[in-house]
Parts: C-alpha cells; structure tokens; sequence
C-alpha cells in the first residue's frame, strides 16, 4: 500500500454482514455513525479492510444497497481473495500461496458423493473456494467425512462451517485469519506494520481473525453463537477482545474507545460543532462537519435561521473554493447562499448524506485541495453518487458558535 509514508496509525478489519452492516437498521444510522467518524478523524492515516465470506458479485451487490465506504483493501470469499483499492487490484502473491495443495476438480468430485451438501450459486463458487448449504445437523457428519476423503486425494483443505447453514471448502492457507495474518507480514517486511489493529465479527467464519497476536478484538453484540463458543472455549481470559454492548458498527465504534485507539465520537453524534474540540484539526473533518450541517439543514433538524448562514461565512475563509466534477468553481460563500434555498425541501424523507475517499494535499502554507465523493440518499437502496467534488480550503477554519 503507498497510501501514506510509514506505518497506519490504526487499521480496522471488518466482517461486513451483521458486523459492519445491520441488515435491521433501515436508515443504516449505525453505518453512517462509523462513516463519519473514518472520514473525519482516520482516512487520511489508518486502513480500512474488509473481510468478507461474500463473492465478489455479492459484494459488489451490497454495495449498492447500503452506504459502504470505499476500503483500501478488500478481503473477500471467506480469505481466499486479497486486493487493493477502489480498483481492486488482486494480489498475485496470495494467489500463488494459496494455489499450493490445491485442486479444484478433485473437491468437485469428492463433494459429488454427499447428497446432503447443496452447491450454493455460480456466483459464490471461486478458483479456492467452493461453498454449499448443508443442514445444521448434517453438518459436523458432513465435514468429518469430507475432510478424511480429501485428505486421501492428496489436499490439504480448510473447511468452515458459519452461519448455521454455510459450508466452505478452502485451500489449508486460506481464510480470514491467514489473509490477515499474510497481509501483517507483509506490512511488517516493508516497515508499515499498523501501530494497531482491530478485528472485528459476529460468526464462527471471523474466529480466525481473533486468534492473530497482538491485535485488538471486538465481537459485535449480535455476534452468533458460534463466534461466542469459540470465545468461551478459547479467549475468555484475553483481554484484547471483547464482546460489545452495542450492534454492528456502534460495536466497533464502542470498541475503538474502548482499547483507546482514537477518537470514537462520530460528528453524526455531535449536534453543537462548538464543542467538537480536537487538536491537529485535518481539512476531511472540516468536509464532514460541513455536510452533516448540509444534512441537518435540508431535514429541517436545526432552525431556519439566517444566524445559522453567516456564521458559516464567519468560518470560512473568504478564498475558499468549491470546484463541481464538471469544472464550474463556486466560492464557498456563494455554496453558503444557495444552501438557504433548499432549508427544509427533505423534510420527513429517508434523506441522508455521507462522504467517501476524503483525501488532502497541502498546496499552501495555509491552504489545501481537498478530495472526495460525495453521496446522497432518497431511499432505501438508491444512492445518487457524485464522482471528484473537491474543495480549495483556505485554514485556519473552524466551526466555532455555528450551532450555538
């Protein structure tokens, strides 16, 4: 990763079904808590990692229904897949590991023999994974005898049962914890190993994560038995990891404060920007600050009040720029004016805003380009998506008295 020179200062690993997404949570409040926090206070110097059982596809699909942040580095199908940014570039190296004691074509004919395992889609199956439905109570009968006929054909094989129903089949080497546990080798072989890591999950195919040393865990409220089996059997005295009091991503945000590895006070979180004091002030917390009011301010959650405007003008620096993805420049001042117009017009809809990607280049002694994506939703799964908008921030700025 050439994100930045030297280590991250914190890298977060997450399981996304039940863990970083709560499925039950229509608004995703809880996802959009975490967002604002990442953009605002660890984007520009920590990692964001996804690890997820999902197939490519299927990840790809749930990006579209909920308010995922980009990942700088995605892990997917249960391990077995590693690559690096917006463009997902595959690691060669991973795969070339994995490849080792490995046959897809003799899994196929093995598996061929148990009337009880169910192929799951086309889309879930992967050069090193092959997964299936089998029944709960099948299942311990299934994965004995399975493992001692591939054992026979010369493979050294994972297999994993999650979820009460998901029966993967993957290469030894593979998994979540193996993809981890290669990605911190090689961040330490080029001097980037993170100050800090922190696990994160909810079912039994994330107990792997928890077993790397040296990292923090958290297991989400809602985590599944399984996942709470393992703990009690295996890490009850490590004080490392701990089960949340809160679900999904308000879990992992109870967790950063917890292990104290940063700031865990989402800006969603905060309703009077006058008292969101911090010190080494980054522009991407001044870009969230700014949208969240924008957000507040089209609900119809702070008063109309003209007081509200000019004492954003009070804040921003009069050079301040605002550059659309079509190139047309608007001083912030001008943003500021138009803003009045649209007071209220998402009033009791399912309206929320978030930003992506926040990146800051300092151009100036006082100024710096700033970078990012920014997000709208007016439903349940359709987002309106705004590629490059960026900002001219001139600083020192600050928010002081907006909301008093």
């Amino acid at each position: 990763m050439d994100k930045f020179n030297g280590p991250a200062r914190l890298m977060i690993v997450s399981d996304l079904d039940h863990t970083m997404v709560d499925h039950h949570d229509e608004e995703n409040l809880s996802l959009l808590r975490f967002n604002a926090l990442w953009e605002a206070y660890y984007r520009h110097n920590s990692l964001l990692v996804f690890s997820t059982g999902r197939s490519f596809t299927l990840y790809k699909e749930l990006r579209k229904e909920k308010p995922l942040l980009t990942p700088d580095i995605t892990i997917m199908s249960v391990g077995t897949e590693i690559t690096y940014g917006e463009a997902m570039i595959p690691d060669d190296g991973w795969e070339q590991y994995l490849n080792q004691k490995w046959d897809r074509n003799i899994v196929m004919e093995e598996t061929a023999n148990f009337s009880q395992m169910k192929l799951q889609a086309e889309s879930e199956q992967r050069p090193h994974k092959v997964s299936f439905y089998v029944e709960k109570k099948k299942a311990q009968e299934v994965t004995t005898a399975l493992a001692e006929r591939l054992q026979n054909r010369g493979l050294d094989v994972k297999i994993i049962y999650s979820g009460g129903v998901d029966l993967d089949i993957l290469p030894q080497g593979a998994g979540k914890g193996q993809a981890l546990a290669y990605l911190l080798k090689k961040f330490t072989a080029e001097g980037k190993r993170p100050a800090n890591t922190l696990v994160c999950g909810d079912s039994g195919n994330d107990a792997e994560l928890f077993s790397i040393p040296e990292v923090y865990g958290v297991m989400v409220n809602n985590a599944q038995e399984e996942l709470l089996q393992w703990y009690k059997e295996n890490a009850r005295d490590n004080p490392k990891i701990i089960h949340a009091s809160k679900k999904c991503a308000a879990g992992i945000i109870e967790a950063i404060g917890h292990f104290k590895l940063g700031l865990n006070k989402s800006p969603r979180d905060v309703m009077d920007f006058s008292e969101d004091k911090i010190d080494n002030i980054h522009p991407g917390h001044e870009v969230v600050k700014f949208y969240m009011f924008y957000e507040r301010w089209r609900r119809a959650e702070v008063e109309n009040s003209e007081h509200y405007m000019q004492n954003l003008k009070e804040v921003s620096h009069p050079s301040g720029t605002f550059v659309h993805p079509g190139g047309v420049e608007r001083s912030l001042y001008e943003c500021i004016d138009a803003m009045q117009k649209c007071y209220g017009d998402k009033q009791g809809k399912n309206f929320r805003l978030w930003v992506d990607r926040v990146s800051a280049t300092q151009i100036g002694s006082d100024a710096w380009l700033v970078k990012f994506d920014k997000w709208e939703s007016s439903g349940k799964i359709y987002f309106i998506y705004n590629v490059g908008l960026f900002f001219l921030i001139i600083l020192p700025v600050g928010w002081k008295e907006v909301y008093s």
